[in-house]
Formats: C-alpha cells, structure tokens, sequence
C-alpha cells in the first residue's frame, strides 16, 4: 500500500529561503541607497567647495582692483587667511574656511606687462581641499586709442572726427554738433555732452569708475632698464618749448643684405648732442632764413645750404626756392655731403659713440666708422637690452623703428620728423612697437621739416620735407599733453590733406594717445594739422615694454589646483621661476 508524501516540510524551508533572499535584497536596496546618498552628498560638498574656492578668485580680484598698494612686487601676499565663508543669505557655512593669495607669476619684470595669479583655498571640517588659481594682468594704457584725465571746455570732438578703439576719459566727453563716430568702447567718469551729435557704434558707458594716470615715479624706476642695456641718455636740459639740443635718430640697417630691415637684429639709434637746439631740430635760426645751415638745396647731387650759398654761384633765396629744396635735422648725413660723419662742420654737434662691442656684420654693413656710432636695440646684438630708452630731460626724436621700444623722458619728447615702423603697423603683426612716455609733453615740432614756410617775406609758404604730412607710429603718454608746437599759428592753407586744403596737411597718428589733459593739433581757420587717427591693436596684445598700466586687474584662465602636499610659498616660487 503506498503512503502519500510529506510535502509541509519542503514547503516551509522554501519559504524561508525566499524571505532570506528578500531580506537580503532589501538589505543590499537600503545599503545601495545610503551610499548613493552619501556620494550625493560627497559630490555636492566638493561642488560647494569649488564655488566657494573661484568666488575667492573674484573676491581676490576685486580686493586688488580696490588698493593697487596691495599687490606685491615679489613673492605673494595673503589678503584673506582662515576666514569664515558665508552663503548667499549671509549665513555663515559651519566649519568652511577660505584663504586668499596674491602675486606676481610668469615673467615678473614687467617687460611685457604685469601678470600674476590669485590663489583660493577652501576647506572643511573634514580636511576636504578645494584649490583654484586665476591668471590675471594688468591692462595696459596702450590699450587705448584715446584717453584723458581732463577735457579742456574749448575743445571737443566733432568735425566729422573717426575714433577707432576704446576710449576712455576721467570728464566729460564733449560733442560739437558737427559729430563725430566712435567705433569701439566708449566710457566716461561723467556723462556725454551732446550724444546726440555722437554716433556710438558699440555704444557708450557714464558714469564709470575713473582711471587714475601714471604718476612720475613709474617714469624714473625705468632708468634701470635702460640703463642695463646702455641706453640711459642725458638730455637737453634749457631749451624753448618744443626743442632740444639732444635727439635721437631710429635706424633700421639691412645687415645681412636680404632687401629688407625686418629681421631681429636690425634695429638701432643714433643720439646726438648738440649747442643750438635750433640746429639740432631745424629751426630757422635767430639771424633769419638766409643764415640757416640746416636748410638749402642740391647742386649735382650734393647738398648745400643757405648759409653757404654766397660761395655756389646763386643766392640763398633762390636756393630755398629751388625744386630741390630740403631742411635736414642736425647731424644728418646730407649736411657734410652725404657721408656719415661724427661731428658736426663747424662743431655744432657730434654724435656720441656706442660704449658696447661693435658686431662684425654691422661693419661689413655700414663701415667702420659708421657701425661705432649705432646702439643697438636689438638682444642679438645688446644682449642686456630690456627695451627701454631713458632720457633725463628733453629729446628730439626720428626715424624709422625696427624693433619694440619705450622711450621715457622725464621732460618733453618731440616728435621732429616722421618716426614710423619698419614693418608697416597695417599689417597686425605687431613686429614693431614704439611707446612715447613723456614726464611732461609730447609735442610734434614747429619747424622747418614739420611746417611749411615762407623763404622771404612776400613768398608763399613752401614744404621742404619728403613729403608734407606727419607719421607718428606709436603710443604717446603724456603726463600732461599731446599737442603740437604753435598750433594755432602759420600758413591755414598751404599743405593739403587729402582732398581738405589746409595749413600743415595731416597728421596720421597709428597707435593710440594718452594724455592727462587734452591739447589742440590745429584750428578750425586752418591751422595746425588736420588729424587722421588710427588705432593699432598691438598697444592692447603686444604693448611696448615696461609700458605703464591702469593697475586694473583683467582675469584669464583659471586652473584646478592639486591639493595633495600643496604650500602656498613653493607654488608662487615655481609659478614665478620665469
């Protein structure tokens, strides 16, 4: 007889099993979600840490913005240390602290701008690390096609003015109802008077934070870069307003022979020093036209002057009326018959000697003779050159630039003739650039190379320069104006410019003007120069060297920051390693 089978046991110890895989799911369910929980708020505490580490940046920023006195010259400074952090209520966060760092990195001369890093460290109580590090620089005050401090009341754009670039001016920025365009940023301390009148291609901004001007101390401390690389002058000392009896001449010399003065080391000055500063910068001298030893025409290819003239077979008037008529600066090579010489005729002046060695390409060159007399601004051949011309007083200044150059002159910088680049500014490469930093003014000449004048009295006014109008390539910065000598004086209608009939003709200016207090270039008579402005973007990219900025801190990438054995010290001193 067959028994049926016992299936209760079987059937309990499969219910036990299930309820133990159940248990062990929900276990494993509770365990998964806490850990999600936690990495949750791991993931969020870290996110906290990071915003909290890059508002320290802004905060940094805006504590250097606020106090140019705060930022160091070397080494860091710490402008925030274990402090409480708040949130957005004001609320402290319980067991956060912050540190904030300051301070020169990369390359910390100042040669090519001013550049640091602002370093924001963030823990909790935990001893959980959030690091984060902003580059920042200096803007500089080449940026700027156009700045002052002060507008003068008799003086306002208008006529049709075209200003390319940013502007920027500490007063009023003043509109005839003539107009004028501006095409870049467009911002004033104060308001706009006559915006109406005005054409703001990308608008303008009042009311804006003013921009303090360099002071004369950030002039002087460039005498030791000068000086480093033998390029620190003493100047003309006691000469009239927009003269000097020192000047310096740019050459650009084609030393390898390839056609062209575009490669490194190319790029040289000449200084010369002189007694009369109406030589030096081609003024008609005291006695009159006829006694000029700067001015005169060619007789079969060789100049003479007027002073000379008794002794050539025809008269100084007829010379100074001659279609090949021409006023040199003192010193030129055209005033003793076309060859370079080191000292004047008559000992009127001498050029002075380069004190460093003389490269064997550059006599091969121009000679011997020639090669002593030209200072290199180039590293190639001065290697200790930092880009900085210092003159202690006044200086005249020409020629054509191959190479990046800050002149600065605690007196008047002159502008005697053209100074224009050797690679044209046009072409955005920015292989050339020329800072004009004056402790006083910079003026462009009153003389007999800058302005038209009459041989003799009855004569109208004639142009004995190469060409009637000025070049200026570069950014000029006076610490008090830009002008141009007895601007409101002279022929109104002698020298065209472009198809307007004028006194001077124009002024074609390629970079950008920073002055404290705006000065006249001409009148509306005719007078003066007729202003043709073009801004060079370079000034805002490629500054010249040790060129002084606005202390204002412009942000640029930001880095994390490995937190695992770092010290503060030890990162800025590697970070500043250059």
């Amino acid at each position: 007889m067959n028994r049926p089978t016992d299936s209760r046991g079987f059937a309990l110890m499969t219910i036990m099993l299930v309820m133990l895989v159940a248990a062990a799911l929900a276990t494993s369910a509770v365990m998964m979600g806490s850990n999600h929980i936690l990495a949750n708020r791991y993931l969020e505490r870290s996110s906290m840490l990071e915003d909290l580490a890059e508002e320290g940046l802004e905060m940094g920023r805006a504590a250097l913005n606020a106090d140019k006195t705060v930022y160091p010259d070397t080494g860091y400074t710490t402008l925030v240390s274990n402090a409480s952090v708040h949130d957005g209520n004001g609320d402290v966060i319980p067991g956060v602290k912050r540190w904030i760092y300051a301070g020169p990195t990369g390359v910390t001369s100042g040669q090519y701008g001013v550049f640091g890093s602002i370093v924001a460290v963030v823990e909790d109580q935990t001893g959980a690390l959030a690091i984060r590090r902003s580059q920042v620089y200096q803007e500089s005050f080449a940026r700027y096609a156009y700045f002052t401090d002060f507008e003068p009341s008799y003086i306002s754009f208008g006529g049709g003015d075209q200003i390319f670039g940013p502007v920027h001016t500490n007063d009023y920025l003043k509109i005839y109802a003539s107009g004028a365009t501006f095409h870049g940023e467009t911002r004033t301390a104060k308001t706009v008077q006559g915006a109406a009148y005005g054409t703001f291609k990308k608008g303008y901004e009042e009311w804006v934070s003013r921009i303090d001007m360099p002071v004369t101390a950030e002039l002087t401390k460039l005498q030791a870069q000068a000086s480093a690389g033998s390029m620190s002058f003493t100047g003309g000392q006691s000469s009239a307003y927009g003269e000097s009896t020192f000047r310096i001449e740019f050459v650009a010399v084609d030393v390898n022979g390839d056609g062209d003065t575009t490669d490194e080391n190319e790029g040289f000055i000449r200084a010369y020093s002189g007694s009369d500063y109406r030589w030096v910068t081609a003024e008609i001298p005291s006695a009159g036209f006829d006694d000029s030893p700067n001015c005169g025409d060619f007789h079969s290819g060789t100049f003479q002057s007027a002073l000379d003239h008794p002794n050539s077979g025809h008269s100084w008037l007829s010379a100074l009326t001659s279609s090949s008529r021409r006023c040199f600066l003192g010193g030129d090579p055209a005033l003793d018959g076309g060859t370079f010489t080191p000292v004047s005729p008559g000992g009127r002046g001498q050029w002075l000697p380069w004190t460093g060695p003389v490269d064997a390409a550059l006599v091969a060159a121009v000679g011997a003779t020639e090669a002593q007399y030209l200072h290199p601004i180039n590293r190639p051949m001065n290697p200790s050159f930092k880009g900085v011309i210092y003159v202690d007083g006044k200086v005249a200044i020409s020629g054509t630039l191959r190479g990046r150059v800050t002149v600065a002159a605690t007196d008047q910088i002159i502008i005697a003739d053209d100074i224009v680049y050797s690679v044209d500014p046009g072409t955005g490469t920015c292989q050339d650039m020329m800072g004009l930093f004056s402790g006083q003014d910079i003026i462009v000449a009153d003389n007999t190379i800058n302005a038209p004048q009459r041989p003799a009295s009855g004569y109208s006014y004639r142009t004995y320069d190469d060409t009637k109008d000025e070049f200026v390539h570069g950014v000029v910065l006076a610490l008090n104006i830009f002008t141009v000598e007895n601007y409101n004086s002279g022929s109104g209608s002698a020298e065209d410019c472009e198809s307007t009939n004028w006194g001077r003709g124009c002024l074609y200016l390629t970079g950008g003007i920073i002055q404290r207090t705006r000065g006249a270039v001409g009148t509306s008579a005719g007078t003066g120069y007729l202003k043709r402005y073009s801004y060079d973007t370079c000034g805002a990219t490629d500054p010249p060297p040790y060129f002084p900025t606005t202390g204002h801190f412009t942000k640029a990438q930001i880095y994390n920051v490995d937190p695992v054995g770092f010290d503060v010290a030890d990162y800025y001193a590697q970070l500043s390693a250059n």
